[in-house]
């Protein structure tokens, strides 16, 4: 997506929240769905989800290593998956503290 590593795990962290509240919210909308609906739709946002986040992840690292620049991309994709691996960190810790909470 882009060159700046924190936008590219901020982009994917902004996914999830989209595709969580979707999911979190979309049950309040619809109540109990049965029938084969549910999982070719769940098995939809999935497959997307994997491209997608290839996308985010992958497509520039690609684009600069089939340009030349190796370690640029690897340094590239290294950096936005350890801020995407931070952020989770920080999530789950939140999610931890908060959970009696909730």
């Amino acid at each position: 997506m882009t060159k700046n590593p924190f936008t590219n795990a901020l982009i994917a962290i902004a996914y999830i929240a989209v595709i969580a509240s979707f999911l979190y919210y979309g049950q309040l909308f619809l109540g109990p769905v049965r029938g084969i609906i549910v999982p070719v739709v769940m098995l939809s946002i999935f497959v997307l989800s994997a491209a997608f986040m290839g996308l985010v992840f992958f497509y520039q690292p690609v684009q600069m290593y089939l340009d030349g620049d190796k370690k640029g991309s690897l340094s590239l994709f290294t950096k936005t998956m350890m801020i995407f691996a931070g952020v989770t960190i920080l999530l789950v810790i939140i999610l931890f503290l908060l959970a009696p909470r909730l």
